[in-house]
């Protein structure tokens, strides 16, 4: 197989509410940098993929209104690879669009499918997964998921049960897919042996992941009907804005991946984090103290009898001073100040009272 039939699809169209107020409507965590050296998520997986896909054969999904953040992170991006959908419907839409725009640029080809917003180490490895994937799939009619060795019962992961034993550098069939078990079913999954972290990576040829689209969510893949004549075209964009407005929200995982017989997931051992929680994020931040806090400006905080906080300022000549908190969240940006308790309910409420009109001009 050549490297120009291989492609990457990267998903950056979230608006990454559970990080408010760090991430905003106007700036989702996909652009944002949470380390010390200034690359965003973005970034990173543009980055990462270079290693394995051509850079002409990597694309990025956003939303419209990202447009100039997308090109100002990745400067070197084509403009014909850069997919702007009017609203986020979730990852089924996204992956059909970006399914029908490759299919009409080569029939035969394979992709990879990526969040933007992992935090994978161990490229060697990570590289030799997609690879050893992407092969697999390209002779064979099969949708396959990265599945990560579990090194703790996390409940903010989901998990793939594998169907039997695997080989080294070879998929194996899914039993059953499991959405974010509570921490004591995760570690019944841990001790069985047969269940690993669903990444939401997923390699499959393009033609194959059309078929299964068209198969089992219809009420899709029935709005794209004209894809062929208007993608690529003057009129994509208005074709675009047309249909959105009635396009289901479905994710990828609930719209196929959970139904199709052809499921596999591929056993990888690199280092993975998926930061869609505080509590990835807490894991993931640059500093940790002796007592468990998690902080971005390790020279501008004053803690005293505090443990296992997560502490974020956008403002690196502010002085943070904290004394006696335990397990809270404490946020400074420009225009919010936040702080909460590391209790997912207690954040649950407090963004949805920001759902309130009184408080649109800081979503």
């Amino acid at each position: 197989m050549l490297n120009n039939h291989l492609y990457c699809i990267i998903m950056a169209g979230g608006v990454g509410s559970r990080f408010w107020p760090i991430s905003r409507l106007d700036k989702p965590k996909q652009f944002l940098d949470f380390t010390t050296d200034g690359t965003s998520f973005l970034r990173m997986a543009y980055d990462r993929m270079k290693a394995i896909i051509p850079d002409d054969n990597i694309l990025v999904v956003s939303l419209s209104r990202y447009e100039e953040q997308v090109r100002e992170q990745l400067p070197e991006l084509k403009e014909e690879n850069l997919l702007l959908e009017p609203y986020n419907r979730n990852t089924a839409p996204c992956i059909t669009y970006a399914t029908y725009k490759l299919l009409k640029r080569d029939p035969d080809a394979v992709m990879v499918v990526t969040p933007a917003d992992h935090i994978i180490k161990d490229s060697a490895e990570f590289n030799e997964t997609i690879s050893n994937a992407m092969a697999y799939a390209a002779g064979s009619d099969t949708l396959i998921s990265i599945g990560v060795m579990p090194s703790r019962p996390d409940p903010n992961f989901g998990y793939i049960q594998m169907a039997g034993p695997y080989e080294e550098g070879k998929p194996v069939k899914v039993k059953t897919f499991t959405e974010k078990p509570d921490k004591e079913l995760a570690q019944v999954f841990i001790s069985t042996g047969e269940f690993l972290w669903n990444t939401g990576i997923f390699v499959w040829k393009a033609s194959t992941i059309k078929r299964e689209l068209e198969r089992y969510v219809p009420e899709i893949t029935r709005l794209w009907e004209g894809w062929s004549t208007f993608l690529d075209s003057a009129e994509e964009k208005s074709f675009l804005e047309r249909i959105y407005p009635d396009m289901p929200r479905n994710s990828i995982d609930y719209a196929v991946m959970e139904k199709t017989e052809n499921a596999w997931v591929y056993p990888a051992k690199f280092n993975w984090a998926d930061i869609g929680n505080w509590d990835s994020l807490y894991e993931y931040m640059a500093h940790h103290d002796s007592e468990g806090n998690s902080m971005n400006l390790v020279n501008k905080g004053l803690v005293k009898e505090c443990r296992d906080n997560i502490v974020y300022s956008v403002n690196p000549g502010k002085l943070i001073a904290l004394r006696g908190l335990e397990n809270f969240i404490v946020i400074d940006t420009d225009d919010v100040l936040m702080i909460c308790p590391r209790n997912e309910e207690k954040l649950k409420d407090t963004l949805s009272t920001l759902a309130m009109s009184s408080f649109e001009e800081y979503r």
